[in-house]
């Protein structure tokens, strides 16, 4: 079909909807995620969220005995990196990668119980 120049132009509204904001935000509290196993011990992070923004992080449980000098080592490194990448995307600390890998899983799971 042809147009002219003096057609009416349609004009849609779209009802005004307010765009929910994500759940995220505002959440806050401490969150536990679960213990787990890695061949050194058990490893479970607690995470404290303010504002649904991770402003702690810290081993609850990990691996000790002969394994405490790779904890020592690997746990403010592990704590550093989720505050950098507020989710359970980080690196790792070398030399500890059960360690890191346990952190991981267990971070994941306390970052699902925040809804982050």
């Amino acid at each position: 079909p042809q147009f002219s120049s003096t057609s009416t132009t349609l004009t849609t509204t779209t009802p005004a909807r307010a765009t929910p904001a994500p759940a995220t935000k505002g959440v806050t509290g401490t969150f536990v995620g679960p213990t787990v196993y890695v061949n050194y011990g058990n490893v479970q992070v607690e995470i404290t969220v303010s504002n649904g923004k991770i402003t702690d992080a810290k081993a609850l449980l990990a691996p000790s005995g002969r394994s405490q000098r790779w904890t020592d080592m690997a746990t403010p490194i592990l704590r550093q990196q989720t505050l950098a990448a507020q989710s359970a995307s980080i690196q790792g600390a070398s030399g500890a990668s059960y360690t890191s890998n346990g952190w991981s899983k267990s971070l994941q799971g306390a970052l699902s119980k925040a809804g982050l």
